[in-house]
């Protein structure tokens, strides 16, 4: 963990920037996504109003939060609260902006188990608008920000190491990712099944099909996986 600094707003703050919030009340942690809206220097963040388990989050003025999101490769955090709330014409939190940050640099990808369903289509190549198949179904394994894993039960003709892939999937809480294309890295027979290992190829065609606001598909992956990850699952926050 590096010092606390103070950072510069133009350098770590932009519309759209997926967060994870971390509110404390009383003995209960609630852990939830949004995104930022807007700031003003010094004084404060707004965001969109936070769900948990598809209800809004019950939060008033003053009430402790931690702010997180992924930078560069780094987590960055702080501390803060609840400075003001609006309800309408559309539910909105204002938090306290940093004096200081906290950062930790990460792993590049971490993986993050899943049950969602997928679908798979075979690409001609990297940069091919049409494909050699239609779309067949399957259940993901492990997602990461990167790349993922991938059940079939049949494996598609041609389809192999090196294999261009286009993949539809949905991230729960957050929205449903479009047109991603990757490329076979791996590939295992496991019984009547077979396991895909896909690293993903951002190419600006990618998009997600969301709630609210919020940033690219890219951007949704980290923060998707950034909250699910091991330290999400414990109860503690990757910076204490």
């Amino acid at each position: 963990m590096k010092p606390d600094v103070t950072p510069p707003p133009s350098s770590f703050l932009s519309v759209g920037l997926p967060l994870k919030l971390s509110f404390q009340t009383g003995k209960d942690k609630i852990v939830c996504g949004s995104s930022l809206l807007g700031w003003k220097d010094h004084a404060w963040l707004i965001c969109e109003w936070p769900l948990h388990d598809q209800r809004d989050v019950v939060c008033t003025v003053g009430t402790p939060c931690l702010v997180s999101y992924l930078y560069e490769g780094r987590l960055i955090g702080y501390r803060s609260e609840v400075r003001e709330t609006q309800a309408l014409p559309a539910p909105l939190l204002f938090l306290a902006f940093p004096a200081t940050v906290e950062e930790l640099v990460l792993r590049k990808h971490v993986r993050v188990p899943s049950h969602e369903p997928m679908l798979v289509m075979q690409m001609a190549g990297p940069s091919a608008r049409s494909s050699r198949s239609q779309f067949i179904g399957g259940l993901l394994h492990d997602l990461s920000a990167g790349g993922c894993s991938v059940k079939l039960a049949q494996l598609p003709p041609g389809v192999t190491h090196g294999t261009w892939l286009k993949v539809e999937f949905s991230l729960p809480g957050i929205g449903r990712i479009i047109n991603l294309s990757g490329i076979v890295k791996n590939l295992q027979e496991e019984a009547e099944t077979y396991l895909l290992g896909i690293e993903f190829r951002f190419n600006e065609m990618e998009y997600i099909e969301f709630r609210g606001w919020g940033g690219s598909a890219q951007h949704a992956l980290e923060q998707w996986t950034m909250q699910k990850g091991p330290d999400s699952k414990s109860g503690r926050s990757p910076l204490g």
